[in-house]
């Protein structure tokens, strides 16, 4: 890195500080354009330094994003008790969508002894924990098949939710904005979680403490679309006083 330029390493730092950084913020920042911006940013993702995106620059996906098998290991524990405390929230009878995710597929484990529900995933790991259980009417959403998790995304998915009008929406994400709004980082995915809030009445989210230290790419929803959000612990003092002002409940368990 020794033949960086001096504004090269800072928007090395940036990225690393804040997670994803626009070009029009950046070429503020510099006072320079945002061609030269955008120069330093291919520069950059050519060396994997960081990673180029439409309109900014992001950490590089392999620095941010652990793979399924390690997410499963990450907070075991305490992803039980939240799958545990969610289903709790579900009462029998309810249309209920259960969204792609370690932490949504240890609600969908809760949920195999109800002796009444009408479930809608585009997890095919969630639908394969739940599917041949008696009380479980299972819908799969269908669409494309993506990364290892069995994520279904795309238009298929996204226009199957909006035929359905749910009690309930169970949706993971991968971390918080500073202004409190839900993040994730993949697009497609985050269309669906975006269908999946339309379609219910009610969407509850369910994310271990780690996911208030970490940003992403892709701004999901903001904090007064949730009615409540399970975690195992409190959330730091700037996102509980957004939480409070946006009326989203926080479940600690």
């Amino acid at each position: 890195m020794d033949d960086l330029t001096d504004r090269q390493r800072r928007i090395i730092d940036i990225v690393r500080e804040t997670g994803f950084a626009a070009v029009e913020a950046l070429a503020r920042e510099f006072d320079v354009s945002a061609q030269t911006i955008r120069r330093d940013i291919i520069a950059l993702d050519e060396r994997e330094l960081l990673q180029r995106f439409h309109g900014g620059a992001g950490l590089r996906e392999a620095t941010v994003r652990l793979g399924y098998g390690q997410k499963q290991a990450v907070a075991a524990e305490a992803k039980t008790r939240i799958g545990e405390a969610v289903a709790a929230l579900i009462p029998e009878g309810a249309s209920v969508f259960l969204d792609v995710g370690t932490t949504v597929e240890a609600v969908a484990r809760a949920l195999r002894l109800r002796n009444s529900l009408h479930v809608f995933t585009s997890s095919l790991a969630a639908a394969t924990l739940l599917a041949g259980r008696p009380g479980i009417e299972l819908f799969v959403t269908g669409g494309q098949v993506r990364g290892v998790d069995g994520s279904l995304v795309g238009e298929t998915t996204t226009a199957a939710l909006a035929r359905f009008r749910l009690d309930y929406a169970i949706l993971g994400l991968s971390g918080f904005d500073d202004d409190g709004w839900v993040m994730d980082f993949d697009l497609q995915k985050v269309g669906v979680k975006q269908a999946a809030l339309a379609a219910a009445r009610q969407t509850v989210a369910a994310a271990d403490a780690g996911k208030f230290e970490r940003g992403a790419i892709v701004r999901v929803a903001p904090p007064e679309r949730f009615a409540r959000l399970v975690t195992d612990a409190e959330p730091p003092d700037h996102l509980a006083a957004l939480f409070r002002t946006a009326g989203l409940a926080v479940s600690v368990v």
